[in-house]
């Protein structure tokens, strides 16, 4: 292990010995992190936290903070960061805010520079954040959704699998899967190019296409178009597309640019 003479080790903090702690790093609290790992200058890891083998922290990232929420009040809560992520310059991760409860990154994860997770927030594997992107708290991200630079998400959205934010968006409601966003944070249609760069089969893309032409152009009403998607679809990446709408949802789904159904919105009791 090498360690700069100059970086401060909690005496319970466990690092393994394979990793290289660079120049005014401080590792305060029981903090873990696991082997191959490398902490570029003025890195901050502190609290609960856990870093996954061979992660790469970039100069002045911190890392297991106390989360910028004023209803927290101490409560004992922690951060996790999965194997083979890439941390870049200025990244905050926030722990979270809930007692025993945890912010997690998952593995091979891409944050680029000041990109921002807050509190309780879940990343699932291969995601990207590009330089700017900031998480409000209990943001869920899907696996190898990508958030393009300077997005906003609001707090409890969800972020479906390879899904993505086109740049300077505000996200305040949830983005299904495979789907892309204009800078409004309005849906303009599928990721195909995604699809097919992670192997998705021509029968499950083109079953992906008729679901979303049901739920986004049909002209429905939103339930009913979502039941229909569920009953139809047949494939895996089908099911899950479907069943996104499906899922409980504190923000509502976003709006398409062309608004077949009269809203994106899940609709209240009552309505036809």
């Amino acid at each position: 292990m090498a360690i700069h003479a100059t970086a401060v080790i909690d005496s319970r903090a466990e690092v393994h010995p394979s990793c290289n702690i660079g120049p005014y790093v401080v590792i305060d609290g029981s903090v873990r992190i696991g082997p191959d790992c490398s902490l570029g200058p003025s890195v901050i890891v502190v609290g609960n936290t856990e870093l996954g083998p061979g992660c790469f922290i970039h100069a002045h990232v911190v890392i297991g903070d106390v989360p910028q929420d004023r209803k927290f009040l101490g409560f004992s809560s922690s951060c996790r960061v999965g194997e083979g992520c890439v941390i870049r310059e200025g990244v905050t991760i926030h722990r979270a805010s809930i007692e025993g409860q945890a912010t997690v990154v998952g593995d091979r994860c891409y944050l680029m520079t000041n990109s921002h997770v807050a509190h309780d927030c879940v990343l699932e594997n291969e995601v990207t954040l590009v330089s700017g992107a900031l998480l409000g708290g209990h943001v869920h991200i899907g696996r190898k959704a990508i958030i393009s630079g300077n997005v906003g998400i609001h707090q409890f959205v969800r972020i479906g699998e390879l899904a993505m934010i086109g740049g300077v968006a505000m996200i305040s409601q949830d983005v299904p899967p495979f789907t892309m966003t204009d800078h409004q944070g309005t849906v303009v249609g599928l990721n195909s190019v995604g699809l097919v760069r992670d192997g998705v089969s021509s029968a499950d893309r083109d079953e992906i296409k008729t679901l979303f032409r049901i739920i986004y152009r049909s002209g429905m009403p939103y339930r009913r178009a979502v039941q229909l998607a569920s009953e139809l679809a047949v494939t895996n990446s089908g099911k899950r597309f479907a069943e996104f709408f499906r899922a409980e949802s504190r923000r509502g789904v976003c709006r398409s640019r062309d608004r077949g159904t009269s809203s994106a919105i899940p609709e209240q009791p009552g309505m036809e």
